[in-house]
């Protein structure tokens, strides 16, 4: 979702790109207020977004879809039948994952503030990196 916006930012107004995020697990929950304080702050008008799951329908109609950590790709091709790249691939060139929170510290919930921490560096991380987007976009 982060990388959704940071797209969308990049490419301005008036793009012809349609970009779009979804989660292999997507939940009906709010966006925790960490996400929503770091993306508020880096511009991002969150008040239109709704989680949706990834479907059939989402990657047959996408050109270019992008998984940002290894069981997201294993998700898409184990469902789906199609092997995808991660984030780092196209922006950088390098085969690594975003790893998400839980995955880095298994209890965050114990230590808010390195959890916290660690949110807004990946963040910032992708919102550096989507940028490098553009030329596989347009």
């Amino acid at each position: 979702m982060t990388a959704e916006y940071a797209l969308k930012a990049s490419l301005g107004l008036g793009t012809s790109c349609n970009v779009g995020s979804a989660g292999i697990d997507a939940k009906p929950q709010s966006m925790h207020t960490w996400v929503q304080d770091r993306l508020s702050e880096k511009g991002a008008d969150l008040t239109t977004h709704v989680p949706r799951q990834l479907t059939k329908e989402l990657v047959e109609a996408a050109d270019l879809v992008i998984a940002m950590g290894r069981n997201h790709q294993a998700f898409v091709r184990e469902r789906f039948g199609r092997d995808i790249p991660l984030f780092a691939q196209v922006c950088l060139g390098q085969d690594q994952p975003i790893l998400d929170l839980h995955e880095v510290l298994p209890n965050w919930e114990s230590d808010p503030a390195q959890a916290r921490s660690y949110v807004c560096s990946v963040i910032d991380v992708i919102w550096t990196m989507a940028p490098a987007l553009l030329p596989r976009l347009r």
